[in-house]
């Protein structure tokens, strides 16, 4: 069930089983609604929840129907268990509509609260931040940071993988898992972040921002999105965004999950990395 939806302004939080969320999106020049649409789905027994990020090429209202038609095709697909089937059903179902040349990145993150771990699929977007509590340490989340365990592409994969949706249909779509500890951070963001640019025209990019959320202090990672957003905009001289900007970021509360035998827990951390088992009982490696 959809827990919060959209691609207007918005700027809450919540806790959610295992995390405590804050959304911030801000459309393009202040208008009601731009193509940036963030989606939180949780299932009715509290053991999965669901994060979408995705970022509709364009910006403010003239691609908010676009971004409007993308968020219907996340309600109907978004039972799909597997991940990388989800996003997959999405490319070829948003690839059908009459886009007029544009295009979306996305990210998916499914949090599995029996095992702490964060399922990631990314289709074009931008690399996660990961905040690492017990190292004090940043780093861009992608399937080679250190602890990830990745399911690859399907033996009868076809094309290249994890473009953004509504490029090439068919395409494939990888993805990965990560175990969260207590007081881990992940930071899902659109490239308005990176985008941002100082007075000589260099734009921050991937590296840039790591390196602003590793010199973020301990009380600013209680709300990482807005101390984020703040030294993007000292870089940018202050200077509005030149997209739409939204952050999503999960802070790990490791809250007790709901019960849940191991063998269960590993067939339905299983079913949704998309393999046919795992090796380990609970606590999964990885």
């Amino acid at each position: 069930m959809e827990v919060w939806g959209g691609s207007r302004a918005f700027d809450q939080s919540v806790s959610s089983p295992g995390n405590d969320v804050r959304i911030s999106c801000t459309p393009f020049r202040g208008e009601a609604s731009g193509g940036d649409i963030y989606y939180v789905s949780n299932c009715a027994a509290g053991i999965i929840t669901r994060f979408v990020l995705a970022d509709v090429s364009g910006h403010g209202e003239q691609v908010a129907q676009v971004a409007a038609d993308l968020r219907k095709l996340m309600r109907r697909h978004i039972n799909t268990a597997d991940q990388s089937r989800f996003a997959l059903e999405l490319n070829r179902a948003f690839s059908r509509l009459d886009l007029d040349g544009k295009f979306a990145t996305a990210v998916f993150a499914t949090y599995f609260a029996p095992t702490d771990h964060l399922i990631i699929c990314n289709a074009g977007h931008p690399r996660p931040l990961l905040y690492r509590a017990a190292q004090n340490a940043w780093d861009l989340l992608d399937a080679g940071a250190p602890g990830t365990l990745a399911a690859g592409q399907s033996g009868d994969a076809v094309g290249i993988a994890n473009l953004p949706l509504g490029i090439l249909d068919p395409t494939e779509y990888e993805q990965f898992a990560l175990r969260m500890e207590r007081g881990d951070l992940v930071v899902l963001y659109t490239d308005a972040l990176i985008e941002a640019a100082d007075s000589e025209g260099r734009q921050l990019g991937e590296s840039g921002l790591l390196d602003l959320a590793r010199g973020l202090l301990p009380p600013e990672l209680e709300d990482a999105a807005r101390a984020l957003r703040e030294r993007v905009s000292a870089y940018a001289e202050h200077l509005p965004f030149n997209d739409d900007a939204t952050l999503i970021v999960l802070h790990h509360n490791a809250a007790d999950p709901p019960r849940l035998g191991w063998r269960g827990q590993a067939a339905s951390f299983a079913k949704m990395l998309g393999i046919g088992a795992v090796e380990s009982g609970p606590g999964i490696e990885g």
